[in-house]
Parts: structure tokens; C-alpha cells; sequence
């Protein structure tokens, strides 16, 4: 596949971010440039199944010590000074050409599970985040069930853990989970009593079952599938966090993995513009060029300020967090706003495009066309890890309190 000149290099400035940064973004282009943009097609267009997992793009992104930069050097991390701005910096760079393999094989693998696992009794932290970071196993993270997904009260959840001699029982069945149908370890939410404990179960475990890859609209390469749970032993030492802490552990994640979500929804935007600006560029209707086309000008100015304003805000974000340990506000804000204006302007793009943005692949000149692969990935932004309504409640909450909003 053929790829057009980014335009935000020549529309935006990252004059303001850290050099180790900056430095991190131009590592991360080269290294997408060279692994994912080859395979990137056939990623976003391959339905689910469990054989297509990337293994060779994760196995490289492990030996290029991307999975080093969110975390410290004590467990072989970099040890960055602002290492979730970078974190969100790979995230955006990544998902310019691959958004299911950013979100699983980054947003889960680097922040939900590792991110969670930073936050593990040191012993845990200590024996599985640096095995992590070296790539040597695929972690899952399950919060939600059938019933229980924005909602992740103790009334809502029933995947149980009942205290045994030695460990916990958990019994219970978790839905949509990244990277369960290859992943050899998982971090469960379950409820305990009166309160939710997350627990870190083997998957290899007697009573632990898998169901086959959902099958979804978009972002096919991240795999999801139900996680089956029946008697299943979780010891004692595998408790991440304390016992009754879990939501709290739980959102601390989410709250890395919303800003995640933003920056994936730049990438889609940028992405999206990047092509159609290209083709109205070259392509002539009635004699003239789209790109003279006064709506078309004014329509992509007005996405070139929204992408602009989303990079914008999910940099805030991981930068408030890096330097104060919450960002709640900033991360509802970046996510809602990012994967909105995905949606946003991939439809545009679509639509001044026209038929070469609608085909997958052009079986006469054997052209593949991006934007069919982001319009159907785009929308899940909208949806999982926290629905923009629930984005909108938190800003909400932010401006009038609890006492209004409950």
C-alpha cells in the first residue's frame, strides 16, 4: 500500500514537549515504518481467529524496547522522567497504520496489564513486570462480564473469588477480553464479599476455558473472546493490590487506557486527512481538482484544528499525570474527544473520496485502500474502556460535583 505525506509534520509542532519525548516519537515512527506499515493491510482487513495474532510484530516491538518505555528501571524499564506522555506518544504512532495492534498489543499489553502489575505487592511486580517488558508472555485484563462493563460495581459483578486455605476460588465468566485467546496470564476482577479484589490467575490453570475469537466489526487483529472461570485456583501472593482494593487498582488503569484511546483516535484522524487530502490533491471533478473545492477546504481546516486540539489534550493528560499522579478530568476529555473526531473525519474522508474510499482493495490495479479498515475501527473508540457518556459524566462531575451528579 502506497502512503501519502503525513501533514502533521508540517502543521504541528511538538515545541513544547520533553527531548526524551520527541526522541521517542522519531524511534517509534522508523520502527512502524519498517514492521508494522508492511503488514498493516493485512492486519486491519484479516478476520479474527486465533492464528493471526501478531506474534512476529509483538516478538519485535519487545526487542525494540517498546515495552520498556512506560516503566522504571528497576524492573528494566527506561526510566523515562515523563513515561506516560511517551506511553500515549507510541500509542498515536503505532495506530497512524494499525489501530488493533495498538490497542492490544499496547494499550493492553503496556497499560492495562503492565500498568496494573507497576502497581503490584513488589514481589509480584517484581517477578512478572520485567518478563513483560522483555515480551516473554501475553497478558489479558478482565474486568467486564456479560452484565457488568461500564458498570463495574459489586452488585453488577458476579465473577466470585471465595477465600480457600492458601489462595481464592473464582468462578465467574468475563466478556470482550483483549488478547485471551493467546495470552498465558490474566488479570481477574472479581467479587469478594462485600468488595472486588483483582487477582492475577494462570490461564493454563485446571478450570480456566477460553472461547473462540469474537468477531467483530473492526480492529480484528485485537482478539477478544470470553474467559471462562470454574473453580479456578488463584494463590494467595497473586493478588494484585490489596484485598477488597481491586475497583480502585481497576480504574487506575482505565484511566492510562482512556488517554490511550485518545491518542489511538488522533492517529485514525491523522491518518484519515493524510489520504484524503492526498487524493483531493490529484483527483479532478468537472476539471478542476477536489482540493480547489471551497467546502472541502473549510471541512478539513476544521479537522486540522480538531486534530490539533485532541493531540493536544491527550499530551496534557499523560504530561499532569507524569506530574501529579491523577489526570481524571484530562483523560475523560482526550478520550472523548479523540475517538469522536475519529469518526469525524474518517467519515469526511470517506465521503470526498467517494468510491476509493469505500473499496478495500481495487481488484483491477491491485490498490489497497485504507479508510474502509479505520471507518469500521474507529467506531469501537466511542465504546469500550469507558463509553463517551461515561467520558461526559466524569467531565460533568468535574464541573457541578458529586453532590449534583452523584
Amino acid at each position: 500500500m502506497t502512503y501519502p505525506a503525513r501533514r502533521a509534520d508540517s502543521l504541528f509542532r511538538d515545541v513544547w514537549l520533553p527531548a526524551e519525548t520527541q526522541a521517542v516519537r522519531a524511534e517509534v515512527r522508523q520502527f512502524v515504518q519498517d514492521v508494522v506499515r508492511p503488514v498493516a493491510h493485512r492486519l486491519n482487513t484479516t478476520p479474527e481467529s486465533k492464528d493471526i495474532f501478531p506474534r512476529a510484530e509483538f516478538d519485535a516491538m519487545a526487542r525494540a524496547g517498546l515495552y520498556a518505555i512506560p516503566f522504571p528501571t528497576d524492573v528494566g524499564g527506561r526510566g523515562l522522567e515523563f513515561p506516560t506522555l511517551a506511553t500515549l506518544t507510541v500509542l498515536e504512532e503505532l495506530g497512524y497504520y494499525s489501530r488493533g495492534l495498538a490497542s492490544a498489543l499496547y494499550d493492553g499489553q503496556a497499560i492495562l496489564v503492565g500498568k496494573t502489575l507497576d502497581k503490584a505487592p513488589q514481589a509480584l511486580r517484581m517477578h512478572y513486570l520485567p518478563a513483560l517488558i522483555r515480551g516473554e508472555f501475553v497478558g489479558a485484563f478482565a474486568t467486564s462480564e456479560p452484565e457488568a462493563s461500564t458498570d463495574l460495581s459489586v452488585k453488577s459483578m458476579q465473577t466470585t473469588a471465595s477465600r480457600v486455605p492458601g489462595g481464592w476460588q473464582v468462578n465467574g465468566r468475563k466478556r470482550w477480553i483483549t488478547n485471551s485467546p493467546v495470552a498465558e496470564w490474566i488479570l481477574v476482577l472479581c467479587r469478594a464479599g462485600e468488595t472486588l479484589t483483582m487477582l492475577m490467575a494462570d490461564m493454563r490453570a485446571e478450570g480456566v476455558s477460553v472461547g473462540k475469537p469474537d468477531l467483530k466489526m473492526g480492529n480484528h487483529v485485537q482478539l477478544t473472546a470470553d474467559v471462562s472461570f470454574k473453580q479456578v485456583f488463584v494463590p494467595d501472593d497473586h493478588t494484585v493490590g490489596t484485598e477488597g482494593g481491586g475497583l480502585r487498582v481497576a480504574l487506575g488503569a482505565l484511566a492510562l487506557g482512556r488517554m490511550g484511546i485518545g491518542a489511538i483516535g488522533v492517529a485514525m484522524a491523522q491518518a484519515s486527512l493524510d489520504y484524503a487530502v492526498d487524493h483531493m490533491c490529484k483527483r479532478k471533478v468537472f476539471g478542476q481538482e477536489l482540493a480547489r473545492m471551497q467546502h472541502w477546504q473549510y471541512q478539513f481546516a476544521e479537522h486540522a484544528v480538531g486534530i490539533e486540539q485532541a493531540r493536544s489534550l491527550y499530551q496534557k493528560a499523560g504530561y499532569r499525570y507524569d506530574k501529579e499522579g491523577n489526570a481524571e478530568v484530562e483523560a475523560a476529555m482526550a478520550k472523548l474527544t479523540g475517538s469522536r473526531l475519529a469518526v469525524d473525519v474518517v467519515r469526511d474522508a470517506i465521503q470526498v473520496c467517494g468510491g476509493y474510499g469505500f473499496v478495500r482493495e481495487l481488484s483491477g490495479t491491485g490498490e489497497q485502500m485504507p479508510l474502509e479498515s479505520i471507518y469500521r475501527d474507529a467506531k469501537i473508540g466511542e465504546i469500550y474502556e469507558g463509553a463517551n457518556e461515561i467520558q461526559k459524566w466524569v467531565i460533568a462531575r468535574n464541573i457541578f460535583g458529586r453532590a449534583y451528579t452523584g
